[in-house]
């Protein structure tokens, strides 16, 4: 869940934001035995509070007891294999969706049986799937929401139309350069973020769902409408946008300082912008201009046992039970993450929280982020193509089928397809 851009963005944002979870190195060595008594759980930080008060029950109804590890987050994965051969990986992880099919179909993660108590649906369920196979149980949900400046504007935006009304505005001139607003902002040359404008004209990754990587669709005619489409945003944003290394702080200062009125972003920034007292609501992301949802990549994170496990039967039920609804409904009051649990999410936008209720809602929309392997070809590529095309160095089409074609490419070259 590139791997350079999605580390540095949704991955980012899924797991060094508020909150991560994973194994991370040798010092987190697996205190669990063969005998079936004991279970090592390795989480973020984050995550203690929430294992330990959850494991009391669970611990007294199987006779097992429950040790919790915590550290880093995405070294725990990386180093995942090593710990698998060494006898040191824990019974019980938390990985992102990206990764989870990734780790998979490499061996390191053992297959998972969804629990009828887990409320799993059709997109969650994809999210850990891989060649048909099951890797993990769905935890949280993310995708991209729209926050907006309830100084600035009543009401959040409804439609991209909308927002290029707001765009004519005055108030929201970029200072500095003749002709530019900052009214609304994207930070579209990170494919992370432009892929709901691409999928919503009707763009993809690969066919079947995700699953075919000799099916890519990011040069098709909708793909291509969409990157136009971007492109007449660039032609009224600041040149900063276009900055692929920058074009987030520039975004996320401009609205901390009360110069935009909306933009797009994910759950993980929401602390950051409490902390800057920014009087913000979240709603969905406004209806494109061809009328149809603005289709982001679902994401978030889920339980996993890796190969090494020790105990992977308890492992098995201990990750049925952290499923469960109300272990589920426990995650969400400690961490405000939303459920992946059906039941326990509706129970979370019973709470009447703008930003639990706008990820529901936009997840609805929601396309699973492929989890293939192939999928790390993509980043990088994805992201040059909407810099080159918003830049003007290449048109649309001329950006899209390069794209495509280094893609195709580099998977022959890599996986030999």
């Amino acid at each position: 869940m590139k791997h350079k851009l999605i580390k540095s963005v949704a991955l980012l944002a899924a797991t060094t934001s508020v909150l991560a979870a994973c194994s991370s190195n040798k010092s987190a060595s697996n205190d669990s035995s063969a005998d079936g008594k004991s279970l090592t759980v390795y989480v973020d930080q984050g995550y203690k509070e929430y294992i330990e008060s959850v494991a009391k029950k669970f611990e007294e109804d199987n006779g097992v007891k429950v040790t919790v590890k915590t550290g880093d987050a995405l070294a725990g994965l990386d180093n995942l294999s090593l710990d698998n051969q060494s006898g040191s990986a824990p019974d019980v992880m938390m990985a992102p969706y990206d990764r989870v099919g990734s780790l998979g179909s490499e061996g390191q993660l053992s297959e998972v049986k969804l629990a009828e108590t887990s409320m799993t649906e059709d997109t969650t369920k994809a999210l850990v799937t891989n060649g048909g196979k099951v890797y993990g149980s769905p935890a949280v949900i993310e995708t991209l929401v729209l926050y907006y400046n309830k100084d600035l504007i009543k009401e959040a935006p409804k439609t991209f139309a909308d927002l290029e009304a707001m765009a004519k505005d005055s108030k929201y001139a970029f200072e500095g350069e003749n002709g530019k607003t900052s009214a609304f902002l994207a930070d579209w040359t990170n494919f992370y973020y432009t892929y709901g404008l691409l999928a919503g004209y009707g763009g993809y990754v690969f066919g079947d769902n995700g699953t075919n990587p000799k099916d890519i669709g990011l040069n098709n005619e909708g793909a291509v409408k969409a990157i136009e489409y971007a492109k007449t945003w660039y032609g009224q944003w600041p040149q900063g946008l276009q900055d692929t290394s920058a074009a987030a702080n520039l975004i996320k200062t401009q609205f901390t300082e009360g110069k935009t009125a909306a933009i797009i972003d994910g759950p993980w920034q929401a602390a950051s912008y409490k902390e800057a007292k920014v009087n913000y609501g979240v709603a969905t992301i406004p209806t494109l201009p061809n009328g149809k949802d603005y289709q982001a990549f679902g994401g978030g994170k889920a339980w996993v046992i890796p190969v090494g496990s020790q105990n992977p039967d308890m492992a098995q039920k201990f990750v049925d039970h952290l499923t469960a609804t109300d272990q589920q409904k426990a995650l969400y009051d400690m961490t405000n993450e939303v459920p992946a649990n059906t039941e326990a999410r509706e129970y979370a936008v019973g709470k009447n929280d703008e930003l639990t209720s706008a990820v529901v809602a936009q997840f609805a929309a929601a396309q699973p982020l492929p989890n293939i392997s192939e999928m790390s070809t993509v980043w990088e590529p994805a992201a040059n193509m909407l810099f080159e095309a918003a830049s003007g160095k290449k048109d649309a089409k001329t950006a899209a089928n390069d794209a495509v074609k280094l893609i195709e490419d580099t998977i022959s070259q890599k996986y030999g397809q």
